[in-house]
């Protein structure tokens, strides 16, 4: 188990906590994890808390992208409601490509600020 990333249910959000740097294999176990969880609670808010990770590469970034792709082909739509917490504007760009490919309404960046990113993922739709 990857002690940089923390993978876990609280309340009716499930939490994906990255810290450090993430490489090719952090990104799938998270991706796994999350999915998993998703699966086995029904839960579809989704928050990713990247406050303590290092800058990802543009590689990470499209990695993300292409394996919700193929969890879409594999598992039909899963309309995830997403946050993603950032500490600066380069993850929050990196963030936009990985997460904007189902539409701007499934997911939302959120700068430092946990609470808003809550506050959002428990907003009736």
């Amino acid at each position: 188990m990857n002690q940089q990333l923390w993978v876990e249910p609280v309340g009716d959000i499930v939490l994906a906590r990255m810290r450090g740097r993430c490489d090719v294999e952090t990104i799938k176990e998270i991706h796994q994890r999350v999915f998993e969880l998703v699966k086995d609670t029904h839960q579809v808010k989704v928050l990713y808390d990247g406050l303590e990770m290092e800058d990802p590469t543009v590689d990470m970034a499209v990695l993300q992208q292409k394996m919700d792709a193929e969890a879409w082909e594999q598992y039909g739509p899963i309309l995830l409601r997403r946050a993603i917490l950032v500490p600066n504007t380069r993850i929050a760009y990196l963030a936009r490509i990985a997460f904007g490919q189902f539409g701007e309404g499934a997911y939302r960046v959120f700068y430092n600020d946990m609470a808003q990113a809550i506050l959002w993922l428990e907003e009736k739709i």
